[in-house]
């Protein structure tokens, strides 16, 4: 999970038991010590659910200092170690500047993975900044738009044969106390979506996963393609259509090192909202960019990551390098490749918890705009 997604960042403080570590190894028989073992070192049967939960403190120039909650459960269908990996990850936060919001991220998987639930809770007050829409727009912000918003997406989807699945695709998104705050001289073309709107899109999946682990692949594949229908026939606001294509392939290539690569497309047409058309940027496609700092109806992005889980002289630290481009633009044939946007970094690794092997990740990624700092359980794709 994360909380740091703009490259405007300027620095980070994390609070939690990672924090305490050289204390641990000091007092290993007292009480820190015990929570330690408790929270980290899988004393529990591997087959047991996990739980663990930490606080966090940020800073940035939009919300000042931004205390939250970070946490997550992990656990196997019926305590089966042969059924995948279930997760929900979950962060909270509040800030000085009177933002605050709730995430919910879950992969879960039924008993012999025959139903697989997939998707994302956002529900916010944060200010969304907006450069503007196509892949040339300048490195000036245009305008501030503080929002109250909702975000669901979820797919339900039932297991067709081996590891493919077939199901509904929803997505609600719903936009209120729309407050728009100009921020440059001049004049500029409001986007649509600037009035509070309900969309709910409905549609249809096909996913192949093959994944044990989504939250720490060693190997597999992991491939969705589909369609959201957003229509005033079930109380859109706008009527707009989204196709998508999200490829992810790994390869191991040791023990305990992963080359991982993804490819990413998203295409919507008709009447979109600023805040529902393709977004380039963000926590976990195109690092370094600011969510949304370029945005069109076409996005296609691909990335590759290398990954030490963990180094070979360690038994908790690794690392990891990436790089990514993409471009946005105002269709499919009309994709900019003369705007390629690059971005790069690197970032180290801390295993939470070894038999489930799931890691904790911060991540420096370097654009064109500057540095992006991220805090994640979890890897980014």
């Amino acid at each position: 999970m994360t909380y740091l997604n703009s490259h405007r960042i300027k620095g980070l403080l994390l609070v939690g038991m990672l924090a305490i570590s050289p204390m641990v190894q000091a007092q290993k028989a007292g009480f820190i010590g015990r929570v330690w073992n408790a929270m980290f070192n899988d004393t529990t049967n591997i087959e047991k659910p996990k739980f663990l939960a930490y606080p966090t403190i940020a800073y940035s120039p939009e919300t000042k200092w931004e205390f939250g909650l970070s946490a997550l459960y992990v656990y196997y269908a019926n305590q089966d170690t042969s059924n995948r990996l279930s997760e929900l990850n979950l962060f909270t936060f509040i800030t000085q500047e009177q933002q605050y919001g709730l995430w919910l991220d879950h992969a879960l998987y039924g008993n012999e993975s025959k139903w697989f639930f997939l998707g994302k809770v956002r529900w916010q007050q944060f200010p969304l900044l907006y450069y503007g829409i196509g892949p040339d727009v300048s490195g000036e912000e245009l305008a501030q738009i503080d929002a109250g918003s909702i975000a669901i997406r979820e797919r339900i989807l039932r297991k067709v044969k081996g590891s493919l699945y077939l199901g509904l695709e929803t997505d609600l998104q719903r936009l209120t106390n729309v407050e728009v705050s100009q921020l440059t001289d001049g004049s500029y073309n409001q986007p649509v979506g600037t009035s509070p709107f309900t969309n709910l899109g409905l549609g249809l999946g096909l996913v192949f996963d093959n994944r044990h682990n989504v939250l720490n692949v060693r190997e597999g594949f992991f491939g969705e393609t589909g369609f959201l229908r957003y229509d005033e026939a079930w109380g859109s606001s706008y009527e707009f259509t989204s196709y998508f294509l999200d490829a992810r392939y790994y390869i191991p290539t040791t023990r305990n090192q992963v080359l991982a690569s993804q490819l990413f497309f998203n295409n919507v047409n008709g009447t979109v909202p600023f805040n529902q058309l393709s977004l380039l940027g963000g926590e976990s496609l195109m690092r370094g960019y600011y969510t949304g700092r370029y945005r069109d109806n076409t996005l296609l992005a691909a990335q590759t990551e290398y990954r030490f889980l963990p180094f070979s002289f360690s038994r908790r630290w690794g690392a990891a390098t990436f790089l990514g481009i993409g471009t946005v633009g105002n269709g499919i044939t009309e994709l900019d490749f003369s705007h390629l946007k690059v971005t790069g970094g690197a970032g180290v690794r801390f295993l939470l918890f070894r038999d489930k092997d799931i890691f904790t990740r911060f991540d420096v990624a370097f654009s064109e705009d500057g540095p992006g700092y991220y805090f994640f359980i979890g890897e980014a794709f």
